[in-house]
């Protein structure tokens, strides 16, 4: 994920989070499923993938606390 990606997430609204982190999730499943069967051509897309889901659940949950600080 580059940086302006990063940026982006930031400053996305939880309802927005919870889809990235959807459509991450489904294609990390796909890309299991091909590793498993030994269809999947690159393996370090999944370890980014990975990361990528952290960094959505990471930013989701920062939101999450500060919904908490302010009550």
């Amino acid at each position: 994920m580059k940086k302006k990606e990063r940026e982006t997430l930031a400053q996305q609204g939880a309802a927005d989070l919870a889809e990235k982190e959807k459509e991450l999730r489904e294609a990390s499943w796909k890309l299991r499923l091909q590793q498993s069967t030994g269809q999947l051509e690159n393996p370090t897309r999944l370890r980014v993938l990975r990361r990528d889901l952290a960094r959505v659940k990471t930013y989701r949950r920062a939101l999450e606390l500060k919904g908490e600080a302010a009550k």
